[in-house]
């Protein structure tokens, strides 16, 4: 769990070069795999009002957060994706409601990027992947 002391670096280094790249590299792989399913997911939680800010939870362990979207080797991936939004992320005060200006600022264009929340290992944090071009 994010606690509100270290939320605003783990938001600021979401993509950061620290990043670690071996890391970043089994979650492209992963998510090219999946983005055609999250893109859609992530227009329709836009289009039914859900929320403006669809968040994807990426996963490799069972957690209580979002709704299953995609389980583990689905579609040949290795991570389950959880579909949520930011609401949910305030709710469980994994986002602090003093960062959440902060984190709209900071949120990329929905429709070119997918907001990921990355449980992976030790790593937990942002990532926003962009969609690939059709």
């Amino acid at each position: 769990m994010i606690n509100n002391s270290n939320e605003n670096t783990l938001m600021d280094d979401a993509n950061s070069p620290e990043l670690n790249q071996k890391l970043m590299g089994y979650i492209s792989q992963d998510f090219i795999k999946v983005a055609d399913q999250l893109k859609e997911a992530s227009y329709q939680i836009r289009k039914r009002g859900f929320s403006d800010h669809p968040i994807f939870i990426i996963t490799n362990n069972d957690l209580e957060l979002g709704a299953l979207l995609i389980d583990r080797t689905e579609l040949a991936n290795n991570y389950a994706y959880r579909a949520s939004f930011m609401q949910e992320f305030v709710d469980r005060k994994l986002i602090g409601e003093e960062s959440v200006l902060m984190f709209t600022e900071n949120y990329k264009n929905a429709d070119e990027f997918c907001c990921l929340f990355a449980l992976i290992g030790d790593f937990s944090g942002f990532v926003f992947v962009p969609y690939p071009e059709d």
